[in-house]
């Protein structure tokens, strides 16, 4: 595996270039839009209103304990569904930066992560003044929120690797990606937590997106998150990189013939 890990490693060491052409990549999406990216901030509002009081009565859950959940779970869903939708192209749109350049291939689906975890700071306020709003009680629980959203950032990079090696070899990933994104919306715990449920909650357990959603979302509802979610997110966090790692290692060499 030394052709993947080196090229991780010089992708890490070249952090400042991943940091300006990320942040270069935002500003050019919003590049002569009034608000920029407070665009994706005001659609979370919307979203969290309307949705907030819509779902709070189809439930029957108080609007107060219900909309905080959701926003925060809808902050959370357009984080890890950004990288995923991105990051299935995460090679393929650089096709001509890849051929025409030397640069470790790492650092594209490290630019997919951090463009969206730029997004994901744009939305954060969101909550934390739904959050002021309706009184959720504020403690030093949400500090676990810092070492759990590593956690899914580490998750979240092999997954946009994986992604963009099968992306960059088979087209159709995309189709598929586009297809079922939406299914998972509405089979993650996004609108709802695992206790809403009419039926046993141990189900939700079994869709892995609960476990990342759930990671984040307890600690900003301040309480520390579960110990089989964390360990869940331990072990996606193994089993993903020894996987990643070693496709990236065996294809490439192929990856820039791909393109």
């Amino acid at each position: 595996m030394n052709l993947a890990i080196t090229d991780i490693f010089q992708a890490i060491q070249r952090w400042q270039l991943v940091i300006f052409i990320g942040l270069s990549n935002v500003k050019a999406r919003y590049r002569r839009s009034v608000l920029g990216p407070l665009w994706l901030t005001l659609g979370t509002v919307v979203g969290a209103a309307g949705l907030g009081f819509l779902w709070s009565e189809l439930l029957k859950v108080p609007r107060h304990e219900f909309v905080p959940s959701l926003t925060a779970g809808l902050i959370i869903w357009q984080f890890v569904s950004g990288v995923i939708m991105e990051g299935v192209y995460g090679f393929s749109r650089q096709a001509a930066t890849i051929k025409n350049t030397s640069q470790p291939y790492f650092i594209h689906p490290m630019q997919v992560v951090l463009q969206q975890f730029v997004n994901f700071l744009h939305n954060i306020p969101v909550f934390f003044l739904v959050a002021w709003l309706l009184d959720v009680s504020f403690n030093l629980n949400m500090l676990w929120v810092l070492p759990c959203l590593i956690l899914l950032i580490l998750n979240l990079l092999w997954l946009a690797l994986l992604l963009g090696i099968l992306g960059a070899r088979f087209r159709d990933i995309e189709f598929i990606i586009n297809m079922v994104m939406p299914l998972l919306l509405f089979t993650s715990p996004v609108f709802y937590r695992p206790n809403y449920l009419p039926f046993s909650e141990d189900i939700m357990w079994f869709n892995p997106f609960s476990h990342l959603i759930e990671l984040i979302r307890h600690p900003l509802l301040g309480s520390p998150p579960p110990d089989f979610v964390v360990l869940t997110n331990l072990a996606f966090l193994v089993v993903g990189w020894t996987l990643a790692v070693w496709l990236f290692n065996r294809k490439y060499n192929s990856l820039a013939f791909w393109l």
